[in-house]
């Protein structure tokens, strides 16, 4: 039975695990975090990412976690309403769709518990090594010790430990976007009833989002700002708070009471917004999936739908019966690349909001998951 390595379990690793167990191979997931991550922000799943979910077998149950937003209003800097919203929200679109919006902790959660019976999990470890001869990759990790694979793939998102141990430093595939987001939980105190805040001081380019989750329980804040990229070290969460207050130092309404949050948060994302470009996502042994190969950023609302697709792709490819991996893994890429490019896309469209609808509608649904291969 062929082994395969994956590191990351966030959506795109759980789901290659899943996939690849269904094809007959034996398979490791290695994730840094102590266990499955918490917080973030809520995520899209749309078009064929949800037959994947299907496919799974958890469709019923994603679709019951799905958000119940009523509706949004845009606001300005001082919290007077310019704009409001009860047929689409800015952060997943129409309200009345098929596509579903769900939290990533949740869905995560979802993930890791269809597959942990199945899939071996090592949590609170990382990859420090790979070295690949003709016969396999010999994988050194971080709490000590080595083990061979057949195969080691990189779902490790878009700071990818994989990608820069065999691709190179992540300075040569990022490409700026202009813009910094945060993202963490606080206590409902604006008494928000499935119902989105959107706020932005046009002056200074920074703002946020706040919606309610957990019935109504709790909110989650999503602040950020335009700007060149800065330099810090993305483990400093200290560092991190201190960049985003001082951004939006000065913004009226309830940002002081955001930001006084936000200095207590013990859950916190920080992260520019980028995007990934490689020229090839695999390197004899070593391949790529989700983020770690084609971050689209959130602002396309389409990262976690490719992760869902590239996992599912990636397994199918390799899990041919008499396939070699150099071409299963050129087959992945070449049913891929046109649904990454189309996705990536929607994140530049329209640099001062959403994209159009039509280009999401024909972004999600780019690709078939019943592909037949050259030959086939």
């Amino acid at each position: 039975m062929r082994n395969v390595l994956i590191s990351g379990a966030g959506v795109a690793g759980p789901v290659l695990a899943h996939w690849l167990r269904h094809h007959g191979f034996s398979v490791t997931v290695v994730e840094r975090a102590p266990g499955p991550r918490k917080g973030g922000q809520a995520v899209d799943i749309r078009g064929v990412a949800l037959d994947v979910v299907d496919r799974m077998g958890l469709g019923e149950q994603v679709r019951a976690a799905r958000t119940r937003m009523r509706g949004m209003s845009v606001l300005d800097g001082d919290g007077n309403e310019l704009y409001r919203s009860e047929e689409h929200v800015l952060s997943s679109g129409r309200l009345d769709g098929e596509d579903v919006e769900v939290l990533r902790e949740d869905l995560i959660a979802m993930l890791h518990d269809a597959t942990a019976d199945r899939v071996e999990y090592v949590f609170g470890d990382s990859i420090t090594d790979l070295r690949q001869d003709g016969h396999g990759v010999r994988v050194e990790f971080e709490r000590g010790g080595f083990r061979t694979f057949d195969f080691v793939i990189g779902a490790d998102g878009a700071h990818s430990t994989v990608r820069r141990l065999a691709f190179g430093p992540e300075e040569r595939f990022g490409t700026h976007l202009g813009q910094y987001l945060a993202i963490f939980p606080m206590a409902n105190h604006l008494d928000l009833d499935n119902w989105q805040l959107w706020f932005q001081d046009h002056a200074s380019g920074a703002g946020g989002a706040i919606y309610p989750v957990r019935d109504n329980s709790e909110l989650r804040v999503t602040l950020g700002f335009a700007s060149e990229p800065v330099a810090y070290d993305y483990r400093d969460v200290r560092r991190q708070k201190e960049l985003v207050a001082e951004r939006l130092a000065g913004m009226g309404w309830e940002v002081p009471a955001l930001l006084a949050a936000m200095d207590g948060a013990d859950d916190f994302y920080f992260d520019a917004m980028a995007q990934i470009h490689l020229d090839g996502w695999s390197t004899g042994r070593v391949a790529l999936v989700g983020d770690a190969a084609y971050c689209a950023s959130a602002l396309s609302g389409q990262g976690t739908s490719l992760a869902l697709v590239g996992a599912y792709v990636l397994a199918e490819e390799l899990g041919r019966p008499g396939v070699d991996h150099p071409t299963a893994f050129a087959a992945y890429e070449r049913r891929m690349r046109p649904f990454v490019a189309l996705n990536q896309a929607l994140a530049t469209e329209n640099p001062a909001g959403p994209p159009a609808e039509e280009s999401v509608d024909r972004a999600k649904r780019a690709i078939s998951l019943d592909d037949v291969p050259v030959g086939g």
